[in-house]
């Protein structure tokens, strides 16, 4: 799992940020929770397969550009080799894996319009909130590093979001 962590990490931040501030411009422009929702899961299907197919292509160049300079020292191919077949499936559940954690960190924002019928809005934002703590918490023990800076920096971010997002007359 520690090789896809920076595809949960970053996966989990796009969807739950990028998902919030619909969220958010939602919430300002109606009161209807369907409408919110609506938008949100659009946003989040949206931006999942963008992720995943995103992760696809640029992650198929990056290791078939290694392979292409493995195979020149060697005066040969690695095409349908062990090693292209552990290629393919890297770049594969790469891309799923960025795709879903795009997908799952959108579902946070969300969760409260799901099961809530007042202040909505406020908790999605501490859901979302406490939601990167967890993921600073798991990105500062993925990298063997100080945890609550890790924590400091991803609820800084969020926060700067919802700060940007609202200053710029998008929320309520």
């Amino acid at each position: 799992m520690a090789d896809h962590g920076r595809y949960v990490i970053l996966g989990s931040i796009d969807g739950l940020l990028a998902i919030l501030g619909v969220v958010i411009g939602a919430s300002a422009a109606t009161v209807s929770n369907s409408f919110v929702i609506n938008a949100a899961i659009g946003g989040a299907v949206a931006l999942a397969l963008t992720n995943g197919v995103g992760s696809y292509l640029a992650e198929g160049a990056v290791e078939y550009q290694k392979l292409a300079m493995l195979s020149k020292p060697m005066l040969r191919s690695l095409e349908n080799t062990h090693l292209e077949r552990e290629i393919k499936r890297k770049i594969l559940i790469d891309s799923f894996v960025h795709g879903g954690s795009s997908f799952a960190g959108s579902l946070v924002p969300i969760a409260p319009f799901l099961v809530l019928e007042t202040h909505t809005l406020e908790a999605s934002i501490t859901l979302s909130i406490l939601t990167l703590v967890v993921l600073g918490t798991y990105s500062g023990r993925l990298a063997r590093q100080n945890i609550l800076s890790h924590i400091i920096r991803m609820v800084g971010l969020g926060i700067a979001i919802v700060v940007i997002v609202v200053a710029l007359g998008l929320g309520h």
